[in-house]
């Protein structure tokens, strides 16, 4: 997306012409996907999101939801202050957290699914080890979003395994679960098959 160099069409091109061109309404999708997971029973919600023209679309797939949409420029200045201050720290710590995620790296997921396992990795310990401040030291995202009582030790989370066959996954997560997800340019793509995940 954005601006490219003559160079960089020409590489375009020919990745589409090998690989398919990418879905242009994909973040339209995504994003109705994921408020679907996370939001699947009627309710109001208040989101803040940037200036991006497919999440309009993306509510208008949801009719489920009443939703104050409240944009906030992506040019604004990423202080505590900017609505979208979490949402641009989860970025910084993404990038800040895993070395396939910096902008120049010989550390790149190779495998989609791969980088999709490690960012899982990164939800948990965000939300449930982490504390919300690292000055305070009271609650974490967890706890104040009413899912945890407690902060999570890294014993709790291997204290026991939970299945998915027991717990339940919504349906647009479990082939990231199962390991299902490709990667276009690996063309003899396997996937591993956990005999003893359910």
């Amino acid at each position: 997306s954005g601006r490219m160099t003559k160079a960089q069409r020409r590489r375009r091109r020919h990745l589409e012409l090998e690989y398919g061109r990418p879905d242009p309404r994909s973040i339209e999708k995504e994003v109705a996907r994921l408020l679907a997971a996370v939001l699947p029973e009627p309710q109001r919600i208040v989101l803040h999101t940037d200036e991006h023209q497919d999440y309009p679309r993306a509510l208008g797939r949801l009719p489920h939801l009443q939703v104050d949409h409240r944009t906030t420029s992506s040019r604004a200045a990423r202080t505590p202050d900017n609505d979208l201050f979490p949402i641009n720290l989860l970025d910084l710590l993404v990038r800040h957290s895993g070395a396939n995620h910096k902008r120049e790296t010989i550390a790149f997921s190779k495998r989609r699914q791969s980088a999709i396992d490690r960012l899982w990795v990164l939800v948990v310990w965000r939300n449930y080890l982490k504390w919300f401040s690292e000055r305070v030291h009271d609650t974490t995202p967890a706890m104040r979003a009413g899912v945890a009582k407690r902060r999570l030790r890294l014993q709790d989370l291997l204290a026991r395994r939970l299945f998915v066959t027991r717990v339940g996954l919504p349906q647009v997560w479990q082939r990231y679960y199962w390991r299902q997800v490709p990667t276009r340019r690996i063309r003899n793509h396997r996937e591993h098959r956990c005999r003893y995940a359910a």
